[in-house]
């Protein structure tokens, strides 16, 4: 996957924190827990993984279970 465009400053500054964000979600890793990032529940899911790096489990953890994925 490509990776969202950001501040050259916000790059440094998550490597500054160990996140190589660009080469993990390139590698379809997620940046928290490492493990592949290939399904998605939706396209909205499948961008913030190129924003954020997250896998779908991660952003679940993050952001909470949609409500249909909870039914």
């Amino acid at each position: 996957m490509k990776p969202s465009p950001k501040d050259p400053q916000l790059e440094a500054f998550f490597s500054s924190l160990g996140f190589d964000r660009k080469t993990k979600i390139e590698a379809n890793l997620c940046v928290a827990c490492n493990k592949p990032a290939l399904l998605f529940s939706d396209k909205l899911s499948e961008l913030e993984f190129s924003i954020s790096g997250l896998c779908q489990d991660c952003q679940n953890d993050v952001f909470g279970k949609k409500e249909e994925e909870e039914l």
